[in-house]
């Protein structure tokens, strides 16, 4: 990928010039399509999870902007499989059911969806809501088309079904009854705890749930002359480095809203306020250890400083006395790129 950007300058200009207007140009067609939705439930659903998400796309396809010859077909595959996620997830956070097998079956639909030798299957046959008009079929088949069009997705396929599988274990397992979900969670760490011994249970929990290093699959796949010898380095990047600071950053701002709504927070599950700066700091430094020894590392440096910024900036920070603390400790030091996607973080959110 020659094109990738040196600076942030290079990489915002082109977030803004290209990626935000043909993000939102694709959320506007999901939208129109989740707006004809015969069920009232799942058409709510749908269209609560474009509103209250829409910048998971736009962030999602920062990715895009690494390789404008291919943004034709990496923005909708990012978009489509983004909004998947989405409004599957408002689907089992409001769900009108408590079946993990219904659960599982819900997110059959993001494993088809980077596989494009699978047939579609019926995702809704467990729960009792099943007309959406096609919407979540077409956004299947939306993301496999895009990936046939990938020159080099074969070399990443099995690593991006890997993450996803990881992905849809977290979604079923942290949705069930409240009094199951922990022990179901520890069961399934269980299971994965001898490959990841720097990091603990939440720690994994938290980036199974990050979409980032799919994308960043996708966006290597975009390259005809990638080479397989790079892909496991940037698996191991992104996950569980990149993909944790991703997550355990969202649920660090997210910690108040979610102690009361009864939620599950992964930043909860450390001692206290001093251990989450140490662990987060200790995440980011392992990231930034990791972005090195990729290719174009000052995009994957650019990825992580960005990720800080967007959620360290968000104004649930300052309405919470401990975390804005938190905030504080991590910023220290910043260097002028994370200021500068601080800066562009809040103008962003102003222009939504």
């Amino acid at each position: 990928m020659p094109l990738v950007p040196g600076n942030s300058i290079q990489l915002m200009m082109r977030v803004y010039r290209y990626v935000l207007p043909e993000v939102r140009e694709q959320l506007r067609y999901w939208r129109s399509i989740a707006e004809a939705i015969p069920d009232r439930e799942l058409r709510k659903q749908a269209i609560d999870s474009m509103t209250s998400k829409q910048f998971h796309c736009e962030g999602g396809a920062v990715y895009a902007a690494a390789n404008l010859e291919m943004r034709h077909v990496l923005i909708p595959l990012i978009v489509a499989f983004q909004t998947i996620s989405d409004y599957l997830d408002n689907l089992c956070d409001r769900s009108t059911s408590m079946d993990p097998n219904d659960f599982r079956m819900l997110h059959q639909s993001m494993l088809d969806a980077v596989d494009p030798a699978e047939p579609l299957h019926d995702y809704y046959s467990l729960r009792a809501e099943q007309e959406d008009g096609g919407y979540l079929n077409g956004l299947v088949k939306t993301c496999q088309a895009s990936l046939k069009l990938l020159p080099s997705y074969p070399l990443v396929a099995d690593h991006v079904r890997q993450l996803v599988g990881l992905y849809c274990d977290l979604q079923v397992y942290k949705h069930i009854r409240h009094e199951l979900r922990e022990e179901a969670l520890l069961a399934w760490w269980s299971r994965h705890e001898s490959r990841f011994q720097a990091i603990s249970w939440n720690e994994f929990a938290a980036a199974t749930g990050s979409t980032l290093g799919v994308f960043m699959l996708f966006l290597a796949a975009s390259n005809p002359s990638l080479n397989e010898d790079a892909v496991a380095p940037i698996h191991d990047a992104y996950f569980p480095y990149i993909c944790g600071l991703h997550i355990l950053l969202d649920y660090l701002i997210d910690q108040e809203e979610d102690e009361i709504g009864g939620d599950l927070n992964f930043c909860s599950y450390y001692r206290n306020m001093d251990q989450t700066v140490e662990r987060i700091a200790a995440i980011v430094l392992e990231a930034r250890n990791k972005a090195n020894l990729l290719e174009h590392p000052a995009f994957h440096r650019m990825i992580i400083e960005g990720l800080l910024a967007l959620y360290l900036s968000d104004p649930k920070v300052s309405k919470q006395k401990q975390v804005k603390q938190v905030s504080r400790e991590l910023m220290k030091g910043s260097p002028l790129t994370r200021i500068f996607f601080f800066i562009n973080s809040v103008w962003i959110r102003k222009t939504s």
